[in-house]
């Protein structure tokens, strides 16, 4: 198969371990930078093309992994659209990248569909902070952007007084954020599942470094293998499925009522999950990936 690996960062571990699975896997895998890309949208023959060094190319692959970082989700998505409209097999699909990377619907949808999360708050009036504060029940509480990822833009407020300032001064910024309960008992742990299709095939637990409350390895934390119970690894599968996607790291914490998910990440890293448990994660997607396209290329249903 020729693959592509939708991707800014060539030299990031994440990416070179896909390409170095799939080639090893008897693939032609070749890495993408989105911004490179140009379509051609026409209903007869939509077109993808690519421009390196000056000269002019049109992609041909018979699957592509996204690898789009949230700074140019927009573009990246709507190159990774033509490919769909082309015939062109994704493991994530375009729709459900964009509905997991808006946190406030990713919440939205997750909660239509009864999958426990820390009680969230949002609100565009400056008159609703107090009740923002109340909603969560009270301080401490965190205060999320809605386009953050990797910890950033994630912030705590330890007490009533903080979290109005930092609520009002999100808001004079426009800058839209939740507001949510922060989950004393997890002790600045979270769990990362990593599902592919409808498993989880691996799992870790994240620390936060002394002195943080934010267990993101890009923060300092660190990882070590956990064992999922039965009703956790059902959560991951569930939360992944409710987005769409195929390929997804579901972050979890453990609360006094139950597991209850924080995010649903579409480009999950595989720098941490890979050290911290010794399996050959990005090997694992590329086996995927050769028999779901199977199937066929993904149908573009236009659902969001």
């Amino acid at each position: 198969m020729k693959i592509g690996i939708l991707s800014r960062g060539p030299k990031l571990y994440s990416t070179q371990r896909l390409v170095e699975a799939a080639r090893e896997r008897g693939h032609d895998a070749r890495v993408i930078d989105v911004l490179r890309c140009y379509m051609n949208i026409t209903s007869n023959k939509p077109t993808v093309y690519y421009k390196n060094k000056g000269v002019r190319e049109q992609l041909q692959f018979d699957a592509v992994i996204p690898r789009i970082g949230a700074s140019v989700t927009a573009y990246g998505t709507a190159a990774l659209r033509q490919f769909e409209v082309g015939k062109v097999y994704s493991i994530n699909e375009s729709v459900a990248i964009t509905r997991s990377r808006d946190k406030l619907r990713a919440h939205q949808l997750l909660a239509c569909k009864g999958i426990g999360m820390p009680i969230t708050g949002y609100a565009n009036r400056a008159d609703a902070t107090e009740d923002l504060i109340e909603f969560v029940g009270g301080a401490p509480l965190i205060v999320k952007v809605i386009s953050s990822t990797q910890g950033k833009g994630v912030l705590l407020a330890e007490t009533d007084k903080a979290a109005e300032s930092l609520i009002n001064a999100f808001r004079d910024l426009d800058t839209e954020f939740l507001v949510q309960e922060f989950i004393k008992e997890a002790g600045g742990s979270d769990i990362r599942c990593f599902v592919i299709g409808d498993k989880v095939i691996a799992a870790m637990q994240r620390c936060a470094k002394e002195g943080e409350f934010r267990s993101n390895l890009h923060m300092g934390g660190t990882a070590k293998v956990i064992k999922l119970k039965p009703e956790e690894r059902a959560l991951a599968v569930k939360a992944a499925k409710v987005m769409g996607l195929d390929l997804a790291g579901v972050d979890m914490v453990r609360s006094n009522h139950g597991p209850l998910v924080l995010e649903v990440n579409s480009s999950p890293g595989l720098e941490g999950i890979e050290k911290a448990t010794g399996k050959d994660i990005a090997g694992a997607i590329i086996e995927y990936i050769e028999k779901d396209s199977q199937k066929g290329p993904n149908k573009i249903t236009g659902k969001g």
